[in-house]
């Protein structure tokens, strides 16, 4: 099925919010026929990201087909913001994704994630298999391993430089940004001054510092290795990477393929970070036909 057009969806109209039996509170955008397959799209790291910002045109179009959640991970857009982590993020994180389906009667849905994103969905896989159905995967963080690539990366150094002394500013916001695309003129000044706005709210970005220590405790850290259990994933999983990526670069796709039994690569040229908004049809198309495919 090739997907040509975007149902009528606006941010307003499809937002709501999820209060968790864990105490988290999940805002998230839904979209779609209910009696379809259900599909959770999670946004990337980014300072500003939310589900909105990375997914709010997919939503429209997927939703034509599937039933779609478009969550805001907990500490962005409108979601809790902890400022602590008991585990580390990518484990917290697929906790709350967890509760929110049983709370809203989902069994099993199928996971479409950009960058950190992407290392959600796959933790959610491991330690809730059966709620996981097929993964999309842009550059997982966690499940890629750079083999050439010198770490950190270009786009990882500028992102720690945001929040870094003398502290925030719309210029280090929009230097980070350019380097997730490979056409840099996707990052206008109007893209720059949305996302500031939540980039540099002193709830956010205590969260964000807080995201960050989970990477770091000791014991916690190893559950970010995700390239470490990737073998033991059972679901069909497509790897989509942009072959411009300044973030994750293109080499940490080989060890996810190597080791994933189920896995498919798909690389965009002309793209970086963002397969979803730099290849907005091609990427549609892809994703809409592996999720259905039998």
């Amino acid at each position: 099925m090739t997907l040509t057009s975007e149902q009528e969806t606006t941010q307003d109209a499809t937002s709501k919010f999820a209060d968790l039996p864990s105490g988290l509170r999940l805002h998230y955008h839904e979209a779609g026929d209910p009696a379809a397959e259900t599909v959770v799209l999670l946004h990337g790291g980014g300072p500003g990201a939310s589900a909105w910002s990375n997914f709010g045109r997919t939503l429209g179009v997927l939703s034509a087909q599937f039933h779609v959640l478009a969550v805001d991970q907990v500490g962005f857009g409108q979601s809790s913001k902890p400022t602590e982590f008991e585990k580390q993020f990518f484990a917290a994180s697929a906790d709350g994704l967890s509760e929110l389906l049983v709370l809203l009667g989902i069994e099993r849905a199928h996971f479409v994630g950009n960058s950190l994103g992407g290392g959600t969905a796959v933790r959610l896989a491991l330690d809730h298999p059966g709620q996981a159905g097929r993964l999309v995967l842009m550059a997982p963080g966690g499940l890629g391993l750079n083999v050439f690539a010198a770490d950190p990366t270009e786009g990882i150094k500028k992102l720690y430089a945001f929040a870094a002394p003398p502290g925030p500013s719309p210029e280090k916001l929009a230097d980070f940004l350019r380097t997730l695309v490979f056409d840099k003129s996707m990052i206008t000044d109007e893209l720059v001054a949305e996302r500031y706005k939540y980039a540099a709210d002193p709830e956010t970005l205590a969260s964000m510092q807080a995201l960050g220590a989970s990477f770091m405790r000791p014991g916690a850290a190893e559950d970010a290795m995700l390239w470490r259990d990737a073998y033991k994933l059972r679901q069909r999983v497509l790897l989509v990477w942009g072959r411009e990526d300044r973030v994750n670069p293109i080499d940490g796709a080989l060890v996810p393929l190597k080791l994933i039994p189920r896995a498919q690569l798909h690389v965009f040229g002309g793209c970086g970070h963002w397969a979803m908004l730099e290849k907005f049809d091609e990427f549609n198309n892809l994703t809409a036909a592996f999720l259905a495919a039998s």
